[in-house]
């Protein structure tokens, strides 16, 4: 009865808290988008003037529009290029395919604010790189390529998501049963059929999550619309709704109305999933019988695939990469030469240690992400453990709370902990801790989803043999279970800890001056036209991140080992 308590005792405290985290936000949200007055001014009603205002403006069917062309165009080249390297290092002969696999996983180290200024850099008409060499080579006298448009900016997002795609997409690959694709090439089908007609529809359940993850990924992003589409003048939901609160005076009101629109948009697309995702069983192929994955021999055409992994390599890695090293290096942005390679200097990284806000920033963007990091997977451990391992009431509701916050985009959580937070008499609006609590949230169904398939493999009778022997129930999980969960924890860790330095769409409506964190640093920078200075604190960001992951990597394997 005791041990029953208490876990009860946990369940209604996880319920309590996930519910604060992830409930709250959504109720003052729409409580804010019916308000008819700003936030903390009394005498307001109830009003659907700021929805009126927001869907029968003529702007709104534009945004509507470009937003959902953003995220379905976004998708479909996400996923065309994650998948082809995923077929490429998974299932064909071609050549250095194992290299492809590291190269495909470098965009996701790369902040998404970085990645897409180096592809301002490369693509712009007047100062871009790439433009500026095709020009001189071909003689054209207009710039080939534009970044300031809206395929300018799918390639931009699309090069910075696929790295997931290449994930899911080589997993799927590799856990196929290629038995069905045997008996179709024995049958007389040729290759190409055979991928049509038989590996396509089995692929199915996993490609369509794919395209409905990127499309929600898309239709959410910040940091192309708001460097590449504001200056081209593309509006999105996600900028209007920054530009509804930094306008004066802001309309909390109008941003909460489109902050509305947008989650039903994406909550739409979270819930499609779902039902995709649960009838995933019709297609499984991988039985208790031995398979292995079958190499598909290209013959000569291996060295064509081999010629298109590396042009996206190129692409995708080797010139943003190079961009941001040279222009992190140069007194002044431009193209490659000997004369701008004889004033290569140091200054612009003096210039970003000695700036005044950066230690401040430093040491925020690493106290956020390393607390996120370690609190996120505290909770979604506990949260876990109780889902997987008890059979109390409640534990499937607990779970479906904790995924809630993947349909919330970041600039709707911005918006929504902005009511709050100052409409509730909680102090913190403005301080690093409301930071922290929008990173814990955000974060929330990323670390639920490692946990939870590590707590899976964890045998109850170790729980149980604790228990019997006296243990109490916070010693069981701190000496038992935590040091189990260590390679789920710690690789839960690491891609928390990366994603939370380099996010940008919620920070920027929450933070304040002391508050500022890389990625804000970053944004103000590059709105003040400084771009060699963006791109030195761009290196530092990168380098910061991999010592993070190689730290944690070594850390976690300790201490495994020593447990």
């Amino acid at each position: 009865m005791r041990r029953f308590n208490s876990q009860s005792l946990i369940l209604v405290g996880a319920i309590l808290f996930v519910l604060y985290l992830a409930g709250v936000p959504l109720v003052m949200l729409l409580y804010g988008s019916i308000r008819s007055a700003p936030i903390g001014e009394p005498g307001a009603v109830y009003t659907i003037q700021n929805y009126v205002k927001a869907y029968f403006e003529k702007e709104f069917y534009f945004l509507l529009l470009n937003s959902v062309y953003f995220g379905v165009g976004t998708c479909t080249l996400t996923f065309l290029i994650g998948t082809f390297l995923a077929w490429v290092s998974e299932r064909t002969n071609t050549p250095f395919k194992k290299l492809f696999v590291v190269m495909s996983l470098i965009p996701f180290i790369i902040p998404g604010i970085l990645s897409t200024i180096a592809w301002i850099l490369l693509l712009s008409p007047k100062i871009g790189l790439i433009n500026i060499v095709v020009k001189g080579a071909l003689g054209l006298e207009s710039a080939p390529f534009n970044i300031y448009s809206m395929w300018g900016m799918i390639w931009a997002e699309a090069i910075h998501l696929y790295p997931l795609v290449f994930l899911l997409m080589s997993a799927a690959f590799r856990n196929m049963d290629t038995s069905l694709e045997e008996a179709a090439l024995t049958a007389g089908s040729s290759t190409f059929q055979t991928f049509c007609r038989v590996t396509l529809p089995l692929m199915r359940p996993a490609m369509f999550s794919v395209l409905l993850i990127n499309f929600i990924r898309g239709i959410e992003a910040f940091e192309v619309p708001a460097l590449i589409g504001v200056p081209a003048k593309i509006s999105l939901f996600t900028t209007k709704i920054f530009l509804a609160i930094h306008q004066f005076p802001s309309d909390f009101g109008l941003a909460g109305a489109y902050a509305v629109t947008l989650l039903v948009i994406s909550t739409t697309g979270v819930l499609i999933y779902g039902r995709i995702t649960r009838r995933e069983e019709r297609y499984a192929t991988v039985t208790g019988k031995g398979y292995r994955p079958r190499v598909i021999d290209l013959g000569v055409w291996k060295y064509a695939t081999l010629a298109g992994s590396f042009a996206i390599f190129f692409l995708a890695v080797i010139l943003p990469v190079f961009v941001l090293l040279w222009s992190s290096f140069i007194p002044y942005y431009g193209v490659p030469s000997r004369e701008l390679m004889d004033k290569m200097t140091w200054a612009n990284y003096q210039y970003i240690l000695n700036y005044p806000l950066a230690m401040t920033a430093f040491k925020n963007s690493f106290y956020l992400s390393v607390g996120s990091a370690t609190l996120v997977m505290l909770l979604t451990s506990i949260i876990a453990w109780i889902t997987v391992k008890t059979k109390l009431p409640g534990r499937a509701l607990l779970d479906n709370m904790t995924f809630i916050p993947i349909a919330m985009p970041g600039i709707v959580l911005g918006v929504s902990l902005i009511w709050v937070y100052l409409t509730l008499p909680i102090p913190i609006y403005g301080t690093i801790w409301v930071l922290l609590l929008a990173y814990i949230t955000k974060f929330m169904p990323y670390g639920i989803r490692a946990a939870s398939a590590s707590m899976i493999q964890i045998n109850k009778e170790l729980e149980e043999a604790s228990l019997t022997a006296g243990g109490t129930w916070f010693q069981t999980f701190r000496k038992i279970i935590l040091p189990l969960l260590m390679p789920g924890f710690t690789a839960g860790w690491i891609y928390i800890s990366i994603i939370a330095l380099r996010e940008l769409s919620t920070s920027i409506l929450l933070y304040s001056y002391n508050s500022t964190v890389l990625s804000i640093m970053a944004f103000d920078l590059w709105e003040g036209g400084q771009y060699t200075y963006v791109c030195a604190l761009g290196v530092l960001m990168v380098m910061l991140l991999i010592a993070m992951a190689f730290t944690a990597r070594k850390l976690g394997a300790r201490l495994g080992i020593a447990n």
